[in-house]
């Protein structure tokens, strides 16, 4: 059986590496904010003829405008075309005649439309919403420490949050690389993971307990660690591998409008699984030991 906890320094390596080069690409890209976080434009339109928001993301794609928000009105119970559209997109430039030019090729591939409403809108996440919900996502962290430290011990909470950080700044981590468009449902993404993340390393956590029971200190601790890892390998893949069939479906088949929501939560419960798997367990196991060896420094002395 492969000792997940005996080769920890490759996964904590492996771990460190990656999370360096996110954090350096935090810092020099940055992230690409969307318009829930920046503001944009709202342009209403009344077409002459029923349109779909797929021919309408094909116009606004040849403006680098994929990513807008695209709603149409109810049209005689039709959902999937109608001669009402309502268009958000990134802050449109009047000075370079910017919406003028998107507006005259909506007209020429898609027909006349009569103009309801063009205005300029400021964020609908403003910093003090982010500000609430960072500090909502410490608040759960804490809640997360009192809880598990009153379940099974503080050093069980100190693994899971430190794994769960990791999960929060690996996602982090990829919308920084690859540029992705960060709007108000990557949030909803992010404190899902949370919760996910931390299912799967109280599990892991509830069977170390289980046979922590039974061991002695005589007997090595990192076998147990690895023991109750295996035990739980199972479960920890069927739940795995069904939840990411399941979003990898919402990525592929959900069109552009949640496809960024789903490939964050793809990537953090594959995050989640990783460290509830591969780097919870350890990091308990080495606190322990530690705890263990700092006692037993103690009494040597006291006895002295």
């Amino acid at each position: 059986m492969f000792s997940i906890f005996k080769n920890y320094k490759i996964f904590f390596s492996i771990t460190i590496i990656f999370l360096l080069i996110g954090i350096g690409s935090m810092f020099m890209r940055g992230f690409n904010l969307g318009i829930d976080f920046t503001g944009g434009s709202i342009i209403d339109l009344k077409f002459d003829n029923p349109v779909s928001v797929a021919q309408v993301r094909d116009v606004l794609k040849e403006h680098d405008l994929g990513n807008s928000v695209i709603q149409l009105g109810t049209s005689n119970g039709n959902i999937k075309e109608s001669d009402s559209v309502l268009i958000r997109t990134g802050i449109l430039s009047d000075n370079d005649n910017e919406r003028h030019v998107i507006m005259q090729d909506l007209k020429s591939k898609l027909g006349t439309y009569k103009v309801l409403r063009v205005e300029q809108v400021g964020a609908t996440v403003g910093s003090e919403l982010v500000q609430q919900a960072a500090m909502a996502v410490v608040l759960s962290w804490i809640l997360m420490i009192i809880y598990i430290t009153f379940r099974f011990e503080f050093k069980f909470a100190m693994a899971a949050i430190i794994a769960l950080m990791i999960d929060v700044t690996v996602v982090l981590s990829y919308f920084s690389l690859f540029q992705l468009e960060m709007d108000s449902s990557f949030v909803a993404a992010l404190l899902t993971v949370v919760g996910y993340s931390v299912n799967g390393t109280i599990v892991i956590f509830d069977r170390i307990r289980e046979n922590l029971k039974n061991h002695r200190r005589s007997e090595d601790l990192g076998q147990m660690v690895d023991k109750s890892i295996w035990q739980c390998m199972t479960r920890s893949l069927y739940t795995m591998l069904s939840t990411l069939f399941a979003i990898a479906a919402i990525f592929l088949f959900g069109g552009d409008t949640i496809h960024n929501f789903a490939f964050a939560m793809l990537v953090g419960f594959s995050s989640g699984f990783y460290t509830s798997t591969f780097l919870s367990g350890p990091m308990w196991g080495k606190l322990k030991l530690n705890s263990e060896k700092g006692s037993s420094i103690s009494s040597k002395t006291k006895a002295v």
